[in-house]
C-alpha cells in the first residue's frame, strides 16, 4: 500500500473494459520493480550497485529490472561516473515523460486541475474560480478540463497518464454559511457520489482523498519528507487543514480525520475561544478585505499572483500566526514532532512571514515542559493539494510505502 492509498479510493471507470485504452497499456507494476523505482525517486539516480545495497535484492535481480525499466523508458541513463578502481558506475534516473497524471483539487472558492510529470513536476494546468462549489460545476469543469489539456498533448503523451487523483474537502456542506452560499446551495453534496460520478465520466482511474491529506502526502513525497520522519503539517486554505506524518507515513487515524486541525481550539486577541479555522483560514482575509472597502476577489485569482493588500493583510497574518503559535505548541504538548510546517494557497511571500510571525508567537507563549519543533516553510507550495491527488496514480501504479524507503535510509 502507498502512502497515499489508506485513505484513496479507486476503481476504474465503466469505460475501461477494454485494454485499448491509453491508461489500460500500462500495467501495475510488480513489487521488485516498484521498489527499484521507489528507490531511484527518493534520490533522484542510483547506480546498480546502490540499487543493490538499498534493496536488498541480488545484484543479477537488480540487473534485470534495470535493464527492463530502462527498455520501457521509465529510467534514463545518466553519465557514467569513474570510481578509483574497477568499471565506472552509470547512476539511473526516472523518465519525466514516462508517466503522466491528472490532479484535481477542488477548493471553496477555486479548482485547479493540473497534468504532473512522473517527478512530481506540473506540466499543464487549469484554474477555475466560482463563488461556492457545487457538483454540476465541478463535474464540468474536470471533464472541460482534461479534454483541453489533454488536446495539447500528442498521442503517445496520452497513451502514459496513469489516472485522476482528487484532493477535496470532505462534507463540503458543512462550509456553506462561511462562503456565503445561498441556504440549501451546497445540500445536493451531501448525497453525490463525486468518486463515481467522475469515473463514469473519464477514462481514466479515479482516485480520492481528502484535500489537506493530499497536500501532507505531496509535503512528504516532493517536499520535506526525507528530512523528517514526522511532522505535523498546516495548510491555509479557504479553510485551514493538516495532516500528520508518523515514521515518514502519513496517519489518517480510526476514521480518516486525523490532523485536521481546523476545529482545534485557540484563544483568539479578545480573549474568547474560537476554533483555529475561524482565524487562520483564507476566508477570514477574504472579509477584512471586504470589510476595508478592498475586492477579495484576487485572492482566488491565482494562489501566487497575490498583490500586498497592505494593513489587512498583516493584521490577518499576526492574527493567523497567534493561532497557529497555539496549534503548534498543543500539537507538540502530545507528539514529539520534529517539525511543524506551514504552506497554503498563497505566494512564497507571503508564507515566509507567516512563518516568522508564527516563529515569533512561539516565542512569546508559555513553553515550559514543552520541546518546540522547528516551525518552517512548506516546499511543494500552493498547489500541493492538485500534486498530492495527482501522485495517487502514480503511487498506486508505480511505487511503493515511503515507510520502507526512509528505513532503508536510515540503515544505509
Amino acid at each position: 500500500m502507498s502512502v497515499f492509498e489508506a485513505t484513496a479510493h479507486h476503481a476504474t471507470s465503466p469505460h475501461q473494459g477494454s485494454l485499448t485504452g491509453g491508461a489500460n497499456q500500462v500495467r501495475v507494476r510488480a513489487y521488485n520493480e516498484r521498489l527499484v523505482l521507489s528507490l531511484v525517486r527518493l534520490h533522484g539516480s542510483l547506480s546498480k550497485a546502490d540499487i543493490t545495497r538499498r534493496s536488498g535484492l541480488s545484484a543479477q535481480t537488480v540487473s534485470v529490472i534495470m535493464r527492463s525499466l530502462e527498455s520501457e523508458g521509465l529510467l534514463l541513463r545518466g553519465d557514467p561516473v569513474r570510481g578509483k578502481v574497477g568499471q565506472p558506475s552509470v547512476p539511473m534516473r526516472l523518465n519525466p515523460d514516462a508517466v503522466y497524471s491528472f490532479g484535481v483539487k477542488i477548493g471553496r472558492r477555486s479548482a485547479d486541475l493540473v497534468l504532473m510529470d512522473f517527478v512530481g513536476q506540473i506540466r499543464l494546468q487549469h484554474h477555475e474560480t466560482y463563488a461556492y462549489p457545487q457538483p454540476d460545476r465541478i463535474m464540468e469543469i474536470i471533464t472541460s478540463g482534461i479534454a483541453q489539456l489533454e488536446a495539447r498533448l500528442a498521442a503517445d503523451q496520452r497513451s502514459r497518464i496513469a489516472g485522476l487523483g482528487i484532493a477535496a474537502p470532505f462534507e463540503l456542506w458543512n462550509w456553506a454559511d462561511e462562503v456565503g452560499a445561498p441556504p440549501g446551495a451546497m445540500d445536493a453534496w451531501r448525497t453525490f457520489d463525486l468518486h463515481s460520478e467522475v469515473a463514469a465520466r473519464v477514462n481514466y482511474p479515479v482516485f480520492l482523498q481528502n484535500d489537506a491529506t493530499s497536500a501532507c502526502g505531496a509535503e512528504l513525497v516532493f517536499g520535506v519528507g526525507p528530512s523528517y520522519a514526522d511532522f505535523i503539517y498546516l495548510f491555509v486554505g479557504s479553510f485551514i487543514g493538516g495532516g500528520i506524518v508518523l515514521n515518514s507515513s502519513v496517519y489518517s487515524g480510526r476514521t480518516g480525520t486525523a490532523g485536521a486541525i481546523g476545529p482545534l481550539p485557540v484563544r483568539g486577541k479578545d480573549g474568547e475561544t474560537r476554533q483555529l479555522l475561524d482565524i487562520a483560514s483564507i476566508f477570514v482575509l477574504e472579509n477584512l478585505l471586504r470589510d476595508s472597502g478592498i475586492d477579495p476577489q484576487p485572492l482566488w485569482y491565482s494562489a501566487d499572483d497575490w498583490i500586498d493588500f497592505g494593513e489587512p493583510l498583516e493584521v490577518w497574518i499576526q492574527d493567523s500566526a497567534a493561532a497557529l503559535a497555539q496549534a503548534i505548541v498543543a500539537a507538540a504538548s502530545v507528539i514529539d514532532f520534529g517539525a511543524a510546517v506551514i504552506d497554503g494557497g498563497f505566494p512564497h511571500w507571503v508564507r515566509r512571514r507567516l512563518v516568522n510571525a508564527t516563529i515569533d508567537a512561539v516565542a512569546r507563549l508559555d513553553l515550559q515542559g514543552v520541546i518546540i519543533p522547528d516551525i518552517i516553510e512548506g516546499k511543494v507550495g500552493a498547489q500541493a493539494r492538485a500534486i498530492g491527488g495527482a501522485s495517487l496514480p502514480i503511487f498506486a501504479r508505480y511505487l511503493m510505502d515511503q515507510n520502507v524507503l526512509f528505513k532503508d535510509l536510515a540503515e544505509a
